[in-house]
């Protein structure tokens, strides 16, 4: 069944126009709360937001859609994606809500939605929702006395940080160690900086001063220039970049150099295994991620498990076969042990653990393997429709399937179109950089020549 509104992550796309409308953000409210509402208990839905103009639009518009149909709503105003997975299953909550479009820019607004496990819905879940939208809303309003209630809570920030703290090993501090946190202006403004100072950490923040349209704003994990210039100005061990809800985390060394999710997958990976706390024996990523990772973890006798892009079928993954490791090279990181979704603040305590434990310098604990050339390149088309057409067109397929033969066994071609924009995405990967970039670049050709062919 083709999807209308929602992607590989929620809702998502440019606020005040379809599907990010008001109207819209109503029909969701009303058929989430419809679809969640069982039994004759009040229901409660948890809603948060990150730092985006728009998300008072689209609050309001939840709030309302959620109230007509009988449920209560708490608002917890600005908090990390991780916040509302946690406090939708510690509050006893039937559904969670992050309004946010994570790393994109501000012009943008997404709704992600949570069970009242603290994971995010199924395709099926997804899917149900978006056919009640659009067929019979009405049925299920609420009498006058039944109507839902909607209230905010203060402690809402005060019990992630806890929650964060306790990730952290007992006994250990980050006494010592100076370390930027850049918040990309977005939902972990507050609680991130709070985490490292209350752990002891001295703490450098930037892109801690949201003005609702500043978010992701050559900032956090996306843009990491001013992380790595802060990390050196000040002479700090380490930089940890967000991005707007911090479900996501880059890493910097003393010395400058970025850290990408893959190295923080083997990092916590072997470190995880050697404590005996690996569960399954393997780690869980994406079709994206490095060979390099892969050939890290057999080298220590694990498996390295790939999945669809999207942490959610890397949660997916690791729900149905019992791992607890799972991440993206973007830099989600999802420690099932502590969390039920990516936390990029959770994700870069460990690694810090891991840094106090050894005694080392981040540069000489970040980077643990050497990855493999790798190069991606977007191609940007028409529409949705287009992308759809040309990902299967016989001249693509021919021009990737001559690719992979030219790697001879020792690289790999990935095609994908974007979930939520019209862009097709072309990676490769392989043991010679020159041949990566030709491979890259005659597929890309090809894509360009068949789209121009189709207009």
């Amino acid at each position: 069944m083709t999807r209308k509104y929602f992607g590989t992550d929620g809702v998502r796309g440019t606020a005040n126009a379809e599907p990010m409308t008001a109207q819209t953000a109503l029909k969701i409210g009303m058929a989430a709360g419809r679809i969640f509402t069982n039994g004759d208990h009040r229901h409660t839905v948890v809603i948060a937001k990150d730092t985006r103009l728009s998300g008072y639009m689209i609050e309001p518009a939840l709030t309302a859609g959620f109230v007509s149909v009988g449920m209560d709503v708490v608002l917890c105003g600005p908090l990390p994606t991780p916040a509302v997975a946690m406090l939708t299953r510690s509050m006893r909550a039937d559904l969670g809500v992050m309004i946010s479009a994570s790393h994109n820019p501000f012009q943008d607004n997404g709704i992600k939605l949570f069970g009242p496990d603290g994971y995010k819905l199924s395709d099926d879940m997804e899917l149900a929702i978006e056919d009640l939208m659009d067929n019979g809303l009405e049925e299920g309003l609420a009498a006058p006395a039944r109507l839902g209630r909607a209230r905010r809570i203060e402690d809402a920030a005060g019990r992630y940080i806890e929650a964060a703290k306790q990730s952290f090993p007992r006994r250990m501090t980050l006494d010592g160690l100076k370390i930027v946190i850049d918040c990309a202006n977005g939902a972990a403004y507050r609680t991130a900086p709070t985490v490292l100072w209350e752990l002891g950490a001295d703490v450098v923040k930037v892109g801690v001063t949201p003005d609702g349209i500043n978010i992701n704003k050559d900032c956090g994990s996306l843009h990491t220039q001013l992380l790595r210039e802060t990390v050196l100005m000040h002479g700090a061990d380490i930089g940890i970049a967000l991005d707007g809800d911090a479900d996501r985390v880059v890493l910097c060394d003393e010395k400058g150099s970025v850290i990408d999710g893959d190295q923080l997958l083997g990092l916590i990976g072997h470190s995880l295994q050697a404590r005996g706390e690996l569960t399954g024996g393997a780690v869980v990523a994406t079709v994206m991620s490095n060979m390099g990772l892969e050939k890290y973890l057999e080298g220590h006798g694990l498996d390295l498990i790939r999945t669809a892009v999207g942490d959610r079928y890397v949660v997916e993954r690791m729900r149905a076969d019992g791992f607890n490791l799972g991440g993206e090279q973007s830099g989600h990181i999802v420690l099932g042990s502590h969390a039920t979704t990516g936390d990029g603040l959770v994700a870069a305590l460990q690694v810090l653990a891991e840094m106090i434990k050894r005694g080392q310098p981040a540069s000489k604990v970040l980077r643990v393997f050497d990855p493999f050339p790798q190069l991606l390149r977007n191609i940007q088309v028409a529409d949705k429709a287009l992308a759809d057409s040309l990902i299967v067109a016989d001249s693509v397929a021919r021009a990737v399937q001559d690719g992979e033969k030219r790697f001879d066994g020792k690289g790999r071609v990935l095609l994908r179109k974007s979930g939520t924009e019209p862009l097709i995405r072309v990676m490769a990967e392989g043991e010679d950089q020159d041949l990566v970039d030709s491979v890259v670049g005659d597929i890309c050709d090809t894509i360009q020549r068949a789209a121009a062919e189709a207009v």
